[in-house]
């Protein structure tokens, strides 16, 4: 796992931990908006499709619309979004099915593509989420822009 620059980050990893309370992972449930403060505009939500594997924008945090994505991609998957270079093949939904794969929470800087040309990376940490304990059905993820 990448040291974290972050504070958000921190913040959100520290709080997957506390949520998950021994458990593999937490689930959607047990996350509230209310304990989010710090970090709630650097959130985004991906519901995780299967067969093929894909990434649907549930939620996207005021921060990352405004400062990463420019426009607000909630209800698009990331094979939509290829064009943007979020489909297959690209490192952030590699990385995306690899926090799937495993179950484990993956911390990445990833080559910023997009608008804002004062930064070159994200630092993101991208954890699962399970309703049934065993299957990732969702990904709680926190994204910062970091000088790289």
């Amino acid at each position: 796992m990448l040291a974290l620059e972050s504070p958000a980050n921190q913040a959100s990893l520290a709080y997957w931990q506390q949520q998950r309370a021994g458990r593999i992972m937490p689930s959607r449930a047990d996350l509230s908006p209310a304990d989010m403060l710090v970090f709630l505009p650097n959130v985004i939500l991906l519901d995780v499709l299967q067969d093929p594997i894909d990434f649907r924008y549930r939620l996207i945090g005021t921060k990352v619309t405004l400062q990463m994505m420019f426009s607000d991609h909630t209800g698009k998957t990331m094979r939509e979004l290829s064009e943007l270079g979020q489909g297959p093949g690209s490192q952030i939904f590699g990385n995306c099915q690899r926090a799937v794969e495993t179950a484990q929470p993956v911390t990445a800087q990833t080559p910023y593509i997009g608008k804002n040309s004062d930064f070159k990376a994200t630092e993101d940490v991208i954890m699962p989420l399970s309703e049934d304990g065993k299957t990732v059905n969702m990904l709680f993820i926190t994204a910062e822009f970091v000088d790289s």
